[in-house]
């Protein structure tokens, strides 16, 4: 499993945790770090921890696929997770506003969720 099916089942563990503005950037033409980031809010620290071990423990269970030891877990505001292909960042909202990923990686396109049929 790696790029794009990584960060859409990323995406939808991190979603079945409540996380909020879960958003995929593809930056495989802006970028040599990563091909895809995937961003999730969480509402708390305990919320964050839920959204990044759901995410980890999820991948490795159903997908077969261990991540790295995770970023940031002490103070659980801002996580990062590394799958090589996908970086995922799970950080309370504070955070996400003041770091904005997403306004560093403009030039990166979101890609658009699949419709779950």
């Amino acid at each position: 499993m790696q790029g794009l099916e990584l960060a859409e089942a990323c995406r939808l563990y991190a979603e079945e945790k409540k996380a909020e503005d879960v958003i995929i950037l593809d930056v495989r033409e802006v970028s040599t770090i990563t091909d895809y980031f995937v961003i999730a809010t969480g509402t708390s620290e305990p919320h964050v921890r839920a959204i990044w071990t759901e995410v980890a423990d999820s991948i490795k269970q159903q997908h077969g696929v261990a991540v790295g030891k995770p970023e940031g877990v002490r103070n659980n505001k801002w996580v990062v997770l590394d799958y090589f292909d996908v970086i995922v960042h799970v950080m309370i909202k504070d955070i996400r506003d003041e770091y904005d990923l997403e306004g560093l990686w403009n030039d990166a396109p979101q890609v658009t969720a699949e419709p779950v049929t």
